[in-house]
This record gives C-alpha cells, structure tokens and sequence, in this order.
C-alpha cells in the first residue's frame, strides 16, 4: 500500500503528499469510532483509483502532536518574538520554550521586527538578550523584512524538516514567510478571505514547501496553558536548569527550598539569569495551583 504524509486538512478532506503528487483521500469511518483523528503532519497509508478519490487506512505512530494548531510530527518550532510592536517579553517566550520543550520539538528564537528598535539602549537590550538565550543553547536569529537582514540564516533551517511558526499576534509571522516565499502573499490573502465567510471554524492548517523542508501555515499557537505539564517536569524544559539538577544534593529536586540546590547556587553566581528562574518559580505555582484532572 502506498504511503504519504497529511499536508492539509480541509472541510473533511485530507490531501496526502507522496513524493511530488497530491491526494486528496478521506478518512475511514473506523476512525470516528476510534477515535482517531488524522492531523496534518500525520505519515498514513492510503489507497486511491485516482488523485481526487482515495481513502486513508491507517495513521502511523506519531512522534508528538499539538493541539492547538492540530499537528503532528513536527522537528522545529519557530518562535517569532518582535523587538518592539509588540514589545519583546521574556516571560512569554519562556513560556513558549516550555512548550515547545515538553513536546521535545527544537526550538528557534527569532526576533524581528529589528530595524524599527528605536535608541541604541534598547538595541543593546534585546541584543543582551539574544546573548543570555544562545548561552543557554538556544539558536536565535535577528532579523527584519524590511532590510531582508538575518532571512538568508532561517530557509537552511527548514532543510528536511517539519517546522511550526508561533508567537504572538502582529509580531510578523506572515511577514516572515511571506519573505521566505514570495509568491504565499497571493495563498495567504485568498486563504483568509475564504475562511472569512465563515464555512469553515476549524483552525487551517497547512504545510507548505520552504527550500527542501514543510512549514506549518497556521495562525499559531491559540493555548499556552501547561495542561500536560507535571510540577516534577517543569525543570527539564530549563536546559541550563536540567543540566545542572544532577549536581542537586536531592533526588527529584524542585530547586525551590531544598538545601545544597546546584540550580539555586547557579542563579546566585549569574550562571542561571535571575529572570528565567523567576519565570520557572512563576510557571510551577501555576501548575501545582491548576485544578485536578478527573
């Protein structure tokens, strides 16, 4: 049986990709009962007469899935954090790191919107910045549609893989693919105006061909609650925390209030920035706080 991956899901239709053909196939009615529900991203087999009339029979194991966007098997996260309008937030980006970490998806920082940054002092901030999250291990990458500066460095990054763009609303997402791929202006714009009359509420999600990779074209990330995130989980989503845990006096140490806390001594040193470590004391009262699930 021939086998493909899910590229776009629309008004009940699954258009499947196998090597440069299209198919535009339907799920089987077993997986309603099973509950299953094919995602963009999804490898399946199918079986077609035609390119208009195939049918998927099975989705393969997934290696993650997101909810919101509904898609699966992504490699990377794009995360596109504006250096002014709106203006750049630690807070939520660390949020966004945590995410992207507990669904062991590879994550890249970028920050547009660089040429309207308007004192020095503020461009040597965000600068600080990028320097204090590319310590941590983190690519991050400068950029600005308008001069085109730090473009060229994100299609090579694509290479191979399935990526996601997230961030906030009005930070350039669009603007950034629309830069990649000149010719999506005309997709983007007819997509929202059909979308627009209201047919269809379901998020559209749809990979689309960047260089020699898939890029989500999705609104983003509409949640950023820590539903599936377990208070003992948090710090593995801190690389510059994880890393140094072992060091930790205790076993299965929350880096809170236990004594001889190698993570807690890293902050104190300015090996671990105090702000990442406030987010992560922020995030985890957050998580014991939320209410149970039954």
């Amino acid at each position: 049986m021939p086998q493909g991956k899910i590229v776009k899901a629309l008004s009940g239709f699954y258009y499947v990709l196998d090597g440069a053909e299209y198919i535009q196939c339907r799920g089987r009615g077993v997986f309603r009962k099973n509950k299953i529900t094919p995602l963009v991203g999804d490898e399946v087999v199918y079986q077609a007469e035609n390119h208009k009339e195939g049918y998927i029979l099975d989705v393969l194991d997934r290696k993650n899935e997101l909810v919101r966007p509904p898609i699966s098997n992504v490699d990377q996260a794009v995360l596109v954090f504006s250096a002014v309008e709106p203006a750049f937030s630690t807070l939520l980006l660390d949020r966004f790191l945590v995410l992207i970490e507990a669904n062991h998806i590879e994550p890249v920082i970028c920050i547009s919107k660089m040429d309207l940054i308007p004192t020095e002092d503020a461009r040597n901030e965000i600068l600080s910045f990028a320097k204090d999250y590319e310590t941590m291990g983190y690519k991050v990458l400068l950029t600005s549609t308008e001069t085109m500066n730090g473009i060229n460095q994100l299609l090579p990054l694509f290479e191979g893989k399935i990526s996601v763009f997230a961030g906030q609303s009005g930070v350039g997402k669009s603007s950034l693919l629309n830069a990649l791929k000149p010719e999506l202006e005309l997709k983007t714009s007819v997509i929202s105006s059909h979308l627009g009359r209201g047919k269809h509420t379901t998020r559209h999600v749809e990979l689309i061909s960047a260089g020699n990779g898939l890029v989500a074209d999705t609104p983003g990330f509409s949640s950023l609650d820590f539903t599936d995130i377990e208070a003992e989980e948090l710090s593995y989503c801190f690389p510059e925390m994880n890393e140094r845990s072992e060091d930790c006096k205790f076993r299965g140490c929350t880096h809170v209030s236990e004594p001889k806390c190698a993570v807690k001594e890293a902050v104190q040193e300015g090996k671990i920035s105090s702000y990442r470590y406030d987010h992560y004391l922020s995030f985890l009262a957050e998580i014991k706080d939320r209410k149970p699930r039954y």
